[in-house]
């Protein structure tokens, strides 16, 4: 049990430290700390190292980090504000659904998909990320401007349009109507409206614990951790989405008075939850997979964030938005959502797509999550420059001044380490050659001097044959 135990503390050691390292390094770079999450989920999952294989514990905290983060956006709703663009939201996110499946459907006639998986795909196309988009806009500082409200709307309508998607796919796969669902559909929508309308007018929801839980401060993340989960439970049992519960649980208690100490007290947690929510994405990237259809997939994801931000730009555009605001909340929506994963699952247990469809759905969709901030970055500073004719080059170097900026800082001060370490290793190259030579040489030397020590002795063997002694030194002696 005890090296059980160790185990498990070892591998949240492991993974803590882990996004830690990579949040930091974005950070570090001037990109969203969460992308630095996705990656490490990549480097720890099974196609990777293979240090975190159990994702069912890792999939149960990124559901309840999506939870916390809409009961926290529900407190933070300026509710006057949604409600004088309500209708603006519903119609643009009608008319992006039905855009998206309209492109789908015109090309399964090329493609030959059938009826259910084309409109399937244009469902998956036309759904963008609630985490992924409200985290860029915080991290922008555009969480409470009107791009920001405008986006966040959108955002919200998409999910709530999430259960009639689900009912859509159900009456395709079966060819019946579920008149129920429908009904909870449409009371669930009323209830929201009549809250909305209620708080606008400036009705408050008082709830008679929360004043003694505010009193104490152990108690106060406790407390909204069991209205924003207690919410959620409920409206799953109603067969809505638990996400339409938190948020209506976070809208109650963001028009209370208690409202300061606990969006305070929920922060940290949040922040930790949606941790293991970006990182859950990261450990769904099948390297393999992608490797093997590299080129598929970045054609596919091209033309997703592309195709998602020109139509999101002229559906904005041609509901009177002006060309700036339609570009940039254009860009916030330009990914693809984490719906798309239950999307992609209910189409292949209901037989709409196969299961390459379903790899390539989530390969797709996990890249466009990651590279999401990266495109807001480029697209913002592309916006800087918008009506000025510059070349390409003009371009790039405008759009990544940045990261060109820390690269060239970067290698100033790792130039002189590089060639410090390449003078000391020629050196070292030269010292041994030399010393190579030297050895050489002497070994030659002593070589040349023993061949002619050889020589003179032999010489000298040849000139006195016999062996007698030199008859001049005799003769002179006898002298």
């Amino acid at each position: 049990m005890d090296a059980f135990a160790h185990s498990n503390l070892t591998g949240i050691a492991i993974v803590a430290l882990a996004a830690l390292v990579c949040g930091m390094t974005m950070e570090r770079v001037k990109q969203p700390a969460f992308v630095g999450y996705i990656l490490a989920g990549l480097l720890l999952g099974p196609t990777a190292f293979g240090i975190v294989e159990d994702r069912e514990q890792i999939d149960t905290i990124a559901e309840l980090g999506v939870l916390m983060l809409l009961f926290v956006i529900g407190m933070e709703l300026s509710i006057r504000l949604f409600l004088r663009l309500w209708k603006f939201v519903l119609i643009a996110t009608s008319i992006q659904i039905l855009a998206a499946g309209s492109l789908t459907l015109l090309l399964s006639s090329l493609l030959g998909w059938s009826f259910g998986m084309s409109i399937l795909l244009g469902f998956v196309i036309a759904l963008s990320s609630t985490a992924i988009g409200i985290k860029i806009l915080e991290d922008t500082n555009e969480l409470k401007t009107r791009t920001g409200i405008l986006s966040v709307g959108i955002l919200i309508a998409q999910d709530l349009a999430f259960i009639p998607i689900i009912l859509v796919l159900g009456i395709i796969s079966v060819g019946e109507t579920n008149y129920q669902g429908l009904l909870v559909l449409i009371g669930s929508i009323l209830i929201m409206v009549m809250l909305m309308w209620y708080l606008a007018k400036g009705g408050k929801v008082h709830l008679p614990f929360l004043s003694n839980v505010v009193q104490n401060v152990d108690l106060t993340p406790l407390g909204a951790l069991a209205l924003c989960f207690g919410a959620a439970a409920i409206s799953g049992l109603l067969g809505l989405s638990p996400a339409y519960g938190a948020f209506l649980a976070g809208l109650v208690l963001g028009n209370s008075g208690e409202r300061p100490a606990f969006v305070g007290s929920t922060r940290p947690i949040q922040s930790i939850l949606m941790m293991v929510f970006f990182l859950s994405i990261g450990l769904l990237i099948d390297l393999p997979f992608i490797i093997a259809n590299l080129g598929t997939v970045l054609v596919l994801l091209f033309v997703v964030t592309i195709f998602k931000t020109a139509m999101n730009t002229a559906i904005l555009k041609l509901l009177g938005q002006p060309w700036p605001q339609a570009f940039m909340v254009s860009v916030v929506l330009s990914q693809i959502g984490e719906f798309s994963f239950l999307l992609s699952k209910a189409g292949l247990e209901a037989g709409l797509i196969g299961e390459d469809v379903l790899r390539l759905v989530v390969a797709v969709t996990v890249l466009s999550l990651a590279v999401s901030p990266f495109w807001v970055v480029t697209a913002r500073r592309l916006h800087k420059i918008t009506g000025s004719v510059v070349t390409l080059r003009e371009v790039m170097t405008f759009v990544y001044s940045y990261e060109a900026d820390f690269i060239a800082a970067a290698s100033l001060k790792i130039r002189p380490k590089c060639a410090l370490v390449i003078r000391r290793l020629k050196k070292g190259i030269e010292k041994k050659y030399l010393t190579e030579l030297i050895n050489k040489l002497n070994y030659l030397a002593a070589r040349f001097t023993k061949h002619l020590s050889s020589r003179q002795k032999i010489n000298a063997a040849n000139d006195n044959p016999l062996g007698k002694k030199n008859p001049e030194k005799k003769v002179s002696k006898s002298a």
